[in-house]
């Protein structure tokens, strides 16, 4: 009998030992949030100086959302917006990936989510944020230059062929046509009318604002944002995660291959660190464009 009383008491210490010898995300009552970080202008991609897509951040939010023990995914956001096309895309990946692995996803806004950045953001079954994050910006902007006098006063003559009667519609180095403006203010409305549907559908009856305070392509910080509805709560990833899944909850970080061998085997995003980038400087003037467009989007927002 004694003996049988000892071998009991000798197997809860054996199960342990074995549980101690698996991975920490493996044990028991160990709660897995995977992280995934989406940061940058969205859609704005150049070889040197890649942006926010969907074929960039695919892989990435597969295998956190395929990922054994899994809670919930985390998202963490900081982006001014860019491209409402790959917006759209991202958000549509990420709601898809959490229906399918029936998984919450929360979202964690760091400097800014506004634009294309809180449609990103409005995937997340719950929003937080710090006091000072900017959210919002719920429109749709384009600009150019006009540069047809410029053209003239340096006495060059601007020489332009076309097939179709609206080609060049836009071309900043015409005079400003009012129908062309009408039209594009006509696309921008439709995408915009697109954004709005898309807020709504997700934050639902947590909005609070009016259609023409939220919808104005207004920004807000975070305490503001949160009376208008458009995040659940202020706080940070650490803190939030602890007090929902206790302490002990891990917090893996999914990051993208990085690496020479990892860029020649074409596993980085597409124009990220491309070797033929670096095939002498041809593409530097669109480089210097590029960071200049970048350095606007960020600056409309104080950052």
């Amino acid at each position: 009998m004694s003996e049988q009383t000892s071998d009991r008491a000798a197997k809860p210490g054996l199960v342990e030992r074995m549980q101690d010898m698996l991975p920490v995300r493996f044990r028991p009552g160990v709660a897995v949030v995977p992280v995934v970080r989406l940061s940058g202008v969205i859609g704005a991609v150049t070889p040197l100086r890649p942006g926010l897509t969907l074929a960039g951040v695919a892989k990435l939010l597969e295998r956190a959302f395929g990922m054994r023990n899994a809670k919930a995914v985390a998202l963490v956001i900081n982006s001014p917006g860019g491209s409402p096309v790959q917006s759209r895309q991202i958000y549509l990946r990420i709601r898809q990936l959490a229906a399918e692995k029936k998984l919450p996803v929360l979202v964690f806004v760091e400097d800014v989510a506004a634009s294309g950045g809180y449609m990103i953001a409005c995937a997340g079954d719950e929003i937080y944020c710090d006091p000072s994050s900017i959210l919002g910006s719920i429109g749709v902007v384009g600009g150019s230059f006009g540069l047809e006098g410029l053209i003239k006063k340096i006495g060059v003559e601007r020489r332009l062929y076309t097939a179709g009667s609206h080609k060049a519609m836009l071309d900043p180095f015409l005079p400003e046509n009012p129908d062309d403006v009408a039209r594009l203010k006509a696309i921008q409305r439709e995408i915009h009318a697109i954004f709005i549907a898309l807020v709504r559908q997700s934050r639902g009856g947590r909005l609070k604002g009016a259609d023409d305070v939220l919808f104005s392509g207004e920004y807000w910080a975070g305490e503001t944002a949160l009376g208008l509805g458009l995040a659940d709560g202020i706080g940070d990833l650490r803190a939030t995660l602890r007090a929902r899944y206790g302490d002990k909850v891990l917090t893996p970080v999914i990051a993208p291959s990085s690496g020479l061998l990892s860029g020649l085997l074409g596993r980085r995003a597409p124009g990220a660190g491309s070797l033929a980038a670096l095939d002498g400087f041809g593409g530097l003037p669109d480089e210097v464009i590029s960071a200049l467009e970048t350095r606007a989007i960020w600056a409309r927002f104080g950052f």
